[in-house]
């Protein structure tokens, strides 16, 4: 099946294969047609770009790059343009296709996807015979204002009409998995979490884990969340219930406000006291905004950040109670450090109770990564238990990412005398 792409100019060929090269990382393709909304989810997830704001983007027009380096997550995510044709003989197809973890083909369920699922059929069934091991996903995208019967039934028919046309071309051995998303809620982090799953080598030994520690620490859930992406790189093994996972993904985004607020606040502290350090009679003394931050009402100015800008995380403790009436829910929240191994490595956690009785508990694995628990309040009175337990996760969880590490370089380091023998060898 033949398509009529737009012609483009040779410089923006040559700057198209300029930022295909000079990384060997697993790569993440975003394709579809134009206005799918490819750039907006890869600016929402991994950019933290409000999505009312993407409103605003422009249309790709060449391949935008970004590098994802995230504790396990390592790899490059690529946001194709639409309107372009990188299987035609100008662009050299195993350069682009050929270190592809996943292809992710974005369809815009609100419009006529007809030309959108000869598209993906002529992408799926082009790069597979590239690279075999490519995992193909579909976005379903922009369900939001969809009902939950017409999100269904688009789904049913997505999929059954990629299934005739891969049967057709006797290629119905090409496996296909197929989400929901909208920017505007969760579904695009519970859908990037799972492809990104199948490209994490460590999820089984990870999965592994988490299991071993519910068992032993009477905990219901736990997630272990890349904190800036809100993405979870690995669950136990129990299903996932999209409500308890709102509720984890939440909690971060509260943990996060709060620190800013702090940071914002001492940043002024800090200013006015340079201010006043800096005056002619050299004397010190606080305003009464100043007064009212000390005393609690702007938050303990020692409990904040350092001079060098460090995340409130890393080195102090803050307590806060808030009664939330809209969010039905009280809520206890603290970030105390916890003495580690060294003096920079510190530990955040945060608890939150639930008016059900449940519990919702986030202890810092590392410095990107955090765990994320419910369990019932009963079981959290053993809390002594948990963190114990937690210590022994966290610290096997740092074993299994340093040997990942060393791995990685030994591989690095053969695949470069194998490269520097065949230059040796060719001349």
């Amino acid at each position: 099946m033949n398509y009529d792409y737009p012609h483009i100019n040779d410089s923006e060929i040559t700057d198209t294969l300029e930022d295909t090269t000079g990384s060997d990382k697993p790569r993440i393709l975003l394709m579809g047609l134009q206005r799918s909304g490819k750039s907006s989810i890869q600016r929402v997830v991994f950019g933290k770009m409000p999505p009312n704001d993407t409103l605003y983007l422009e249309s790709t027009t060449k391949i935008q790059k970004e590098d994802i380096t995230r504790s396990f997550i390592d790899f490059q995510i690529w946001d194709f343009p639409g309107q372009l044709n990188f299987f035609d003989v100008t662009y050299d197809s195993q350069e682009i296709f050929g270190a592809v973890g996943a292809l992710i083909f974005v369809i815009d369920a609100q419009d006529d996807y007809s030309d959108a699922l000869h598209r993906l059929f002529f992408t799926v069934t082009s790069a597979y015979r590239v690279n075999q091991n490519i995992s193909f996903e579909v976005l379903i995208h922009k369900v939001d204002g969809l009902s939950d019967d017409y999100k269904i039934d688009t789904q049913r028919d997505v999929q059954q009409r990629m299934g005739d046309m891969l049967a057709d071309a006797q290629m119905e051995h090409i496996h296909l998995s197929y989400y929901l998303t909208s920017i505007y809620d969760h579904s695009i982090y519970e859908a990037f979490s799972k492809i990104i799953q199948k490209l994490i080598r460590e999820l089984p030994t990870l999965e592994n884990l988490l299991n071993v520690l519910c068992q032993n620490s009477g905990i219901d859930k736990a997630y272990l969340f890349d904190t800036l992406t809100k993405i979870y790189i690995a669950t136990d093994s129990s299903p996932v219930d999209m409500q308890s996972y709102e509720l984890c993904s939440d909690m971060i985004d509260v943990i996060i406000d709060i620190e800013l607020k702090l940071i914002f606040h001492l940043f002024r502290f800090l200013k006015k006291i340079s201010a006043q350090v800096s005056s002619p009679n050299g004397r010190l003394s606080l305003s009464d905004d100043e007064e009212e931050y000390s005393n609690g009402n702007g938050g303990d100015p020692h409990h904040a950040v350092n001079g060098n800008g460090a995340s409130l995380r890393d080195h102090y403790d803050t307590d806060r109670d808030e009664d939330e009436d809209g969010d039905n829910q009280s809520q206890e929240q603290s970030l105390r450090r916890t003495d580690g191994v060294g003096q920079n490595e510190a530990e955040a956690s945060s608890l939150i109770k639930l008016d059900n009785g449940d519990v919702l508990y986030m202890r810092e694995v590392n410095r990107l990564l955090v765990l994320i628990c419910l369990l019932r309040h009963d079981n959290f009175e053993k809390h002594g238990l948990i963190d114990y337990n937690f210590q022994c996760f966290k610290e096997a969880v740092t074993e299994v990412f340093d040997f990942s590490q060393k791995r990685n370089n030994q591989q690095q380091q053969q695949q470069m005398v194998n490269l520097a023998q065949q230059q040796s060898s060719s001349e």
